[in-house]
This record gives structure tokens, sequence and C-alpha cells, in this order.
């Protein structure tokens, strides 16, 4: 599956991997040498292949009590998700009728929502799973397509889903109760969310009047859509929202001519993280401390790093890797424990990092030879994305998890 964007909105049912390794693709051109033999190492948990799907492996989601989810494929275009935990090993969620279905993300409770293709494959629709209650289809706003990316700790569900006629795509939230509701847009025709929090509220992407520049969003029952502007350019995009409602993102600046990080906050609206002394920089997550994680050039735009920024230190260079690379941070935990990628040399290298314990690298299954990406951390200090083409957990030692709490 694949995903077609229009100014950062979704217009079709996507390929987590495929999205999130498309950040790295950008830079293939760099040359990369890594030392990861030099850093702390952390070996690889191999999570397996469902029966059905031996493919590969991938995983994209890791809750508090180690229950990890993803999808394993029977060939590029099938396979099924899956729901990871030691006790039970790897569980095959199954489908909604159809040849493919893909688990996003996982709440404390269990909780593993995604999407699934209806039989006949002609449509997919978001799905909500549980131990008790199987795999429920969420339906849609009207058209054949939608599918969920996040869910919170209240069972909140947010995603995306296409209205009536399949001529748009719109951001909704879903709850048990109130079932599929649509967020609508900031004018024009169509919205796109990307994360939900505890109290509800979504933050996303959504295209204004005339659909000549797309703005980042909040949404809450009380307040509907609210347009967070920009930092004097046409377009914003929001990533992530914490338990406060602070949102971050990236957004042009006044004549589009550069991308800037931002962090939005109700009282002191979007501010500009600024870059690592380069053109632009992006941030892709947040914690509940306000610690923003992402990447940026440096000076000259030779080179892209991880950063980590606090109101308390500012944008940090994570430049611990060494070299000439290009890195980007994809997550970041409670405890300031900060997970990326490295990418060079047509291999991508995963990493930890804690502001105590520095850079730690996450071995990928087989040997460095075979690639490894990261998609989440919990706040315990597991890891989880993929490696040698397989699912694949990080336990970070505890000591390697802990860093100085960031300014709020």
């Amino acid at each position: 599956m694949t995903i077609t964007l229009h100014h950062g909105i979704a217009t079709a049912s996507p390929s987590r991997a495929e999205h999130l390794l498309a950040v790295c693709a950008l830079a293939t051109a760099l040359v990369v040498t890594f030392p990861h033999s030099a850093l702390a190492q952390v070996p690889p948990v191999d999570l397996g292949l469902l029966s059905c799907c031996e493919n590969g492996s991938f995983a994209y989601a890791v809750n508090a009590n180690r229950q990890v989810v993803g999808d394993s494929y029977s060939s590029p275009w099938g396979g099924n998700a899956f729901s990871w935990s030691a006790a039970g090993g790897m569980v095959d969620l199954g489908t909604l009728g159809g040849t493919f279905s893909s688990a996003w993300a996982v709440n404390d409770t269990g909780q593993v929502v995604g999407y699934s293709c209806l039989e006949g494959d002609n449509a997919c629709h978001a799905i909500s799973w549980t131990q008790t209650g199987g795999m429920v289809d969420l339906g849609s706003l009207g058209g054949s397509t939608s599918w969920a990316v996040a869910v919170s700790a209240t069972g909140h569900v947010a995603g995306n889903s296409a209205v009536a006629g399949d001529v748009a795509m719109h951001a909704f939230v879903w709850t048990e109760a109130g079932g599929m509701v649509d967020l609508g847009t900031l004018g024009g025709s169509q919205s796109n969310a990307v994360a939900v929090n505890a109290t509800g509220q979504v933050s996303g992407t959504s295209m204004l009047a005339g659909d000549v520049a797309a703005h980042a969003f909040l949404w809450t029952e009380a307040g509907g859509m609210v347009d967070l502007g920009t930092l004097g350019g046409n377009y914003s995009y929001a990533y992530a929202v914490n338990a406060y409602g602070q949102v971050t993102g990236s957004s042009t600046l006044a004549g589009d001519v550069a991308m800037h990080a931002f962090l939005w906050t109700e009282a002191s609206g979007m501010v500009d993280l600024g870059t690592l002394g380069g053109t632009n920089s992006y941030a892709w997550a947040v914690n509940d401390h306000g610690q923003v994680v992402g990447s940026s050039w440096i000076a000259g735009d030779r080179e892209e790093h991880a950063f980590s920024w606090s109101h308390a230190s500012g944008m940090l260079d994570l430049h611990t890797l060494g070299g000439t690379y290009v890195s980007y941070a994809v997550a970041v935990n409670a405890v300031g424990q900060v997970v990326g990628n490295v990418w060079g040399e047509g291999r991508q290298y995963a990493f930890s990092w804690t502001e105590s314990a520095g850079t730690v690298h996450l071995v990928s299954i087989g040997g460095d030879d075979n690639d490894a990406a990261v998609y989440a951390v919990n706040d315990k200090g597991e890891v989880v994305g993929y490696s040698f083409n397989r699912a694949t957990l990080w336990n970070v030692p505890v000591e390697a998890s802990i860093s100085a709490s960031p300014g709020n």
C-alpha cells in the first residue's frame, strides 16, 4: 500500500514502513562513516514472523507492558497485523476479510489500532483490536478507505477517512461511545490526523480555503479544529501532541524559503525552535516535559543531524555518532531517552541517546551488515523497529535510559 501527499495531506491508504523510511531516503547521496564498533551496544531480540506471512515483519509501537504491534508480510502486497508479548509470542490479529492488515499503535490496556482491507481488497477500514473483542471495523466517513494512526490511554482513536464519493480525506476521532466523528477541515478539501492524547485532543494538518496552503491544527471536542498558524510561511505540519496539548511539527518561514521545527502551546503559540546552523529543521515527537526531537541541517547544509530540544538546553546536536552522516530522531520517552536512525552507504543503523549515557548502538539481527531502523520507545527503554527484515525489540539498560529532565 502507498500514501500520496498533497502538501502533506494524505490521500490514499498508507504503509507505515514506507512513510517513515521516506525521511531517510532523501539523504542517500551522502556518505556515512558510522563508528558503531566504538559505541556501547545493545543486542536485538528477534520477534519472529507469522506463519502465514514469512517474507518479513516490522514493529511500529510498544506499550508500557512490553506489548509490541506491527505487521508480518506474505508478499510486498499482503500480510497480517500482529501483537507480540514475551509470554504469548507473535499473535496473528487477522483481517476484515481481505489480504492485508497492519497495526500501527497500542495503548497500555492492549487496544491495538491500524487498518485492514475488506473482502475483495476493494476497500480498507480503520480497525481496533482487543484480546477480548477481537478485530472491530471502525467504518469510514462514507468513503471506501479509512485508517487509524493513534490510540490514547482512554481509547480515543485518531485517523483518516475518505468521505462520500472518495473525493477527499478527513481526519477523524473514534470512541466506543460516539463512533467515528468527522473533524472537518480549516476550510479546504482535506485534513490529516497524526496523534491523539488521553483527553481526546487530536493534532494534524488541514488544507485552508482554496487549498492554497496547509496549516497544523489542534482539535478538541469543545473547541473544534483550531488553526495553529505558521512561522510566517504558507505551510505548517503537526506530527505529535503530548498530554498537555503541546504540539510539535515543522513550518515554513516567510516566503516558504525554509522550514523550521516548532513547538506550539496555548500560552505561547508557535515557537520557532531554530536549527543547528543550517537552513531546515524538522520535529517528529514531543514528550510530556516539552522535550522535542527531530533532525536539522548543520551549518553549510552539509549534513543532517538528529537533535533534542528543551527549554533548558535549547537544540542539542546528537553528533556523538561521529563521522559524516545523516541522522534523525523519531521518538522520545518520559525520561528523555531519544531513539532514531542513521542513514548512509546504502544502509541504516539505529541508536538510542540520553544526556547522561550518550549514544548506544542498537545492533541488527545478523550483525552490522544488515539494516536496522527504530520507530518507538516506551518509558522502560524498550525500543522497537526492525532489523534484517524482521520485527525487533531492543532492551536498553536502565542506566542508559536516565537523563536530565528537560524544562517545562
